[in-house]
């Protein structure tokens, strides 16, 4: 266990306490901080404060750091499809059905479980124990590409990335009705739904600032293909957003129809395209992950109508 405390000078004053935790401690991801400033271990002169705390001059902030706990998440001998390795980072291209990582009902036959059996001891431990080399996640039904850190200061990289909202993450989706724009951003803050904590939703009260950029690939009947690419990566954010412009996701019984005229197992979403900056060169680099043969199919089929 450490513990830190640190008296804030005048070049802080009025900052939130977690940005500034996050500035001083640069081991440690702003949201593993919220994590901590949740679980009560961190404190503003001897009190327990929220993550949006403001901080003034001479005020004490101490923070402790809990010992790292000894994984117990098995590894497995998992088939992944890797789309590329180096001693940094690994591009899985992820099926539908897998869970990213370990959460309450699925503790094995995640990602993680096949990642730790592949990089053994090889991955960062920044984002916890059950996230092992994790920076960034994809439902359990979307398919397609992510990124897995090997090490810590990739992990912080790519964590900056994301921040700065640099990294390109391009999705191809195939949506109700037929869009009349060739192409728009959709831009609405995402949080919790009020009423259904299962569900987000756009939320101006309490929710963060989200927006997607969309434009048609292809009409297709009463539906179209689209490519969708993120600026921000909120729970859910492209189900939700096309949802509400009265373009679901085909497939998606949670924020869509709830009868499908088609066999789909959850909504037709491919992350298609990611690239960044190489933690390690600092050059530009991008993946892309080929369309799985179920959405190839159900073009096809979609074609003919």
């Amino acid at each position: 266990m450490i513990q830190n405390k640190f008296y804030v000078d005048e070049n802080y004053s009025g900052e939130r306490i977690d940005k500034y935790l996050s500035e001083l401690l640069e081991k440690q991801t702003r949201s593993y901080i919220q994590r901590l400033i949740k679980d009560n271990l961190v404190l503003a002169n001897g009190k327990i404060v929220k993550a949006n705390y403001k901080i003034s001059i001479g005020d004490l902030v101490e923070i402790t750091i809990p010992d790292a706990t000894v994984l117990n998440i098995e590894p497995q001998n998992i088939v992944i499809d890797i789309l590329y390795e180096d001693e940094d980072i690994l591009i899985v291209n992820k099926p539908k059905g897998m869970v990213v990582h370990p959460s309450a009902g699925h503790y094995d036959g995640t990602l993680v479980n096949a990642i730790m059996y592949h990089c053994k001891d090889h991955l960062s431990g920044i984002n916890g124990v059950l996230r092992p080399g994790i920076v960034h996640r994809i439902d359990m039904d979307t398919t397609g590409i992510l990124v897995v850190c090997k090490n810590d200061a990739s992990h912080l990289s790519l964590t900056e990335q994301l921040k700065a909202h640099s990294i390109t993450r391009k999705y191809r989706a195939i949506v109700h009705n037929c869009m009349k724009d060739e192409e728009g951003r959709i831009e609405g803050p995402i949080g919790r739904h009020p009423t259904d904590r299962k569900k987000m939703s756009i939320n101006y009260k309490n929710g963060k600032e989200a927006v997607t950029h969309y434009k048609v690939l292809e009409h297709l009947s009463n539906y179209t293909y689209i490519e969708c690419q993120l600026e921000t990566g909120r729970t859910h954010q492209i189900r939700v957003h096309m949802s509400s412009i009265n373009h679901p996701l085909l497939g998606d019984r949670i924020y869509g129809p709830t009868k499908c005229p088609f066999q789909l197992q959850g909504q037709t979403l491919h992350a298609m395209i990611l690239g960044f900056l190489h933690p390690r060169t600092g050059e530009y680099v991008e993946f892309e992950a080929p369309l799985p043969e179920y959405f190839e199919k159900l073009l096809s089929i979609l074609r003919k109508k």
